[in-house]
């Protein structure tokens, strides 16, 4: 049985739903807008959380909210089917909401339905270099992830801790603001200072692959369904898996299946979730990658400055009936 084919006939009742908006100041003059999607039904409420990138999107999906016909009888596959033209983080939330509604309603939770145990969480902080000292200082096991930048010095990289940087992201794969042109100067010297780290998103060309050990890079942007994988130039070791890119609960479980056929190893990573959608891609490390370099810390860790009394590395979790 696939793991898709363990959830997919589980029963759904929708009485009504709502949308609950969630924000947070993470810059000067910058409010990071969220959207849980709350699905009632039997007594229970299911939640996940949209979290596209774009204030306005967001503003306009709370303001039209509660006009769906969502309410009646389904199963996990059937309202699925209902979300099939939407942009991927919209269709997440809905579905990762149907799916902790779901297992709420049953009385179970998706490690018992998928026979799954979940296992303590290791993760990484992803934080800028600024505050490596201070997180390292509070917290001296602990183990980050980072995004290269070509304003790095010799002197600065040979300042991190390079024994407990897992992974290094170029974000050579991103388009438009967020994406970084190709400096293949720049990969071998993190490559080179590195040499435990994965190399993540590297933009590849003939000289940047010569810079890289080609063994140890990795991809994240690019990868929204198994069909992605197979269009990769090679066949990776790993793979960032981050949940809210596949929109739909049966593409993602698909991909966990197929790359567990292909002996590709996976870790979590997150999008700066300020809701429930942070305790599910936890909770999805728990059962299918608990011990690789999950970028899923504890939200407290994307304060602005390193503070002490956090959750340290592994991170262990309440399983409750639901996903959250």
């Amino acid at each position: 049985m696939s793991t898709y084919d363990a959830v997919r006939e589980l029963p759904l009742r929708i009485d009504s739903y709502a949308l609950e908006p969630l924000e947070k100041e993470v810059a000067r003059d910058f409010k990071l807008r969220r959207t849980v999607v709350v699905l009632r039904g039997g007594g229970a409420e299911g939640r996940g959380e949209d979290i596209d990138y774009n204030p306005d999107a967001q503003l306009a999906f709370q303001r039209d909210g509660g006009k769906l016909p969502l309410a009646g009888e389904h199963t996990i596959d059937s309202f699925s089917l209902l979300h099939a033209g939407q942009e991927p983080y919209r269709r997440w939330a809905f579905e990762s909401a149907a799916l902790d509604l779901a297992l709420q309603q049953a009385g179970t939770t998706l490690g018992e339905v998928v026979g799954r145990e979940p296992r303590p969480v290791r993760f990484v902080v992803s934080t800028r270099v600024a505050n490596v000292a201070g997180w390292s200082e509070l917290y001296p096991k602990l183990r980050v992830k980072l995004d290269a930048d070509k304003d790095w010095t010799g002197e600065l990289i040979a300042s991190l801790p390079a024994d407990r940087i897992d992974t290094v992201d170029f974000k050579g794969v991103y388009r438009g603001e967020f994406g970084v042109p190709p400096d293949a100067a720049l990969y071998a010297r993190v490559a080179e200072a590195f040499p435990n780290a994965w190399l993540e998103d590297p933009y590849l060309t003939r000289d940047t692959l010569s810079a890289l050990d080609r063994d140890r890079i990795t991809w994240d942007a690019a990868i929204h369904s198994w069909d992605d994988v197979t269009a990769l130039p090679f066949k990776p070791r790993t793979l960032n898996s981050k949940p809210s890119r596949f929109g739909s609960v049966r593409r993602l479980f698909d991909f966990y299946d197929r790359c567990a056929d292909e002996g590709i190893a996976l870790y979590g990573g997150g999008q700066y979730e300020l809701g429930v959608g942070r305790d599910q891609i936890q909770r999805l490390a728990s059962l299918f990658h608990p011990d690789a370099p999950n970028d899923v810390a504890p939200a407290s860790y994307n304060d602005p400055k390193p503070r002490a009394g956090l959750p340290e590395s592994p991170l262990s979790l309440q399983f409750n009936a639901g996903f959250s």
